[in-house]
């Protein structure tokens, strides 16, 4: 019986368990979108922990549209590469493989340093309201439709972003391509209304996502890992399916393949929510198990009493654990030892999500985590 706890291997990278770290946003960087010393103890901390895994929370690529929240980090720059290139080295030196996440906001963007408006497919602000988990924000801003220079500055955006991941020791990046952010924006015909060669049918609407695979593949080199995140869903529109239902996803796993995707990490609502337009009787990670041989990552609701379920069920895939792994950094010790797991309590991210919130919650509950 598959385990989660069965080592495995990523495109030569070894990991000693299944048990991946979700990305979640914190927004604890400076101003300037530099990382710091509390985000490297926030990252170590999971290292320590016992995860075969860590996806950084979402990152911006570029110095234009791409940011998405206040105190968001980025890797746009050198300062902001030195700051993470020390904290991958913190991670690194406990057996935790650490992949970036590159985020672009797209329409969903609730602050950004370098421009008052957002860029998008076209010029469609997202449903509901910005997260005031994330920062105070009084509505979306104005959305322009991209034109062929926002084109060529995204993927400028996301191959630079590349190229400094790899400078800075991370073992891969993952394209944030779900939850309503601008690659996933392409892919809905929601924010997607464009009438080019980049709109129309699933076929159309992947064209650009494809594209920036390939440039990001094009810039890795040696076994470095590019992995994108997928999900029908948005944070602000829980209920959105592409309209062809589950061919939608077939086609987009097939082009994933083309392009040379290392990994597709699938998340939902639940890891076997079945999502989809037409009667399908899939998840979004059956359909990536079914079509194809890329290894995969699977997130949603994953917790201390179906993880090994869910890792019998996928038996090639990586668990990735959001919220218990936020209330117990070292679950992957927990669950191995039969102890006790925590559940999370929201009043650590409140009034936001900052680290700085977390920690004076945890001094004030005695859950502080010693680092050495």
């Amino acid at each position: 019986m598959s385990s989660a706890f069965d080592s495995h291997e990523v495109k030569g990278h070894k990991l000693k368990n299944r048990l991946v770290v979700a990305p979640m946003t914190r927004i604890s960087a400076d101003k300037k979108g530099k990382p710091t010393e509390l985000m490297g103890d926030y990252y170590e901390r999971f290292a320590k922990g016992g995860w075969g895994m860590i996806i950084s929370e979402g990152v911006y690529t570029d110095q234009q549209a791409s940011q998405g929240y206040s105190h968001q980090p980025g890797i746009s720059d050198a300062p902001q590469t030195d700051a993470w290139r020390t904290i991958v080295e913190r991670v690194k030196q406990h057996n935790c493989q650490f992949i970036l996440q590159l985020m672009h906001a797209g329409a969903q963007c609730q602050h950004n340093e370098y421009t008052d408006t957002a860029i998008a497919p076209s010029a469609v602000q997202p449903k509901g309201e910005p997260l005031g988990w994330y920062g105070d924000a009084d509505g979306w801003p104005e959305v322009k439709a991209m034109d062929e220079r926002d084109f060529d500055a995204v993927m400028q955006g996301f191959v630079g972003a590349v190229n400094r991941a790899r400078e800075a020791g991370f073992d891969g990046v993952e394209l944030h391509a779900a939850n309503g952010y601008l690659l996933n924006e392409f892919l809905s015909d929601y924010f997607n209304r464009r009438n080019d060669q980049w709109s129309g049918d699933i076929g159309h609407r992947l064209t650009y996502v494809a594209m920036v695979v390939k440039a990001a593949k094009a810039a890795a080199k040696g076994n470095f890992i590019v992995g994108i995140r997928l999900s029908q869903i948005t944070i602000t529109d829980p209920d959105y399916q592409w309209p062809e239902g589950e061919e939608a996803m077939i086609k987009l796993v097939k082009a994933l393949k083309e392009a040379g995707i290392d990994y597709i990490h699938t998340t939902d609502s639940d890891v076997n929510r079945k999502p989809f337009k037409g009667g399908s009787n899939k998840s979004l990670a059956e359909i990536v198990q079914e079509f194809s041989d890329i290894q995969l990552i699977v997130n949603g609701g994953i917790d201390e009493n179906n993880y090994q379920h869910v890792a019998s069920h996928y038996p090639s895939a990586l668990l990735a654990v959001g919220k218990k792994g936020l209330a117990n950094p070292d679950l992957p010790l927990r669950l191995k030892s039969g102890e006790s797991v925590d559940e999370l309590d929201f009043a650590m991210l409140q009034p936001s999500a900052t680290l700085e919130n977390e920690w004076q919650w945890r001094k004030q509950n005695d859950k502080e985590i010693e680092l050495d």
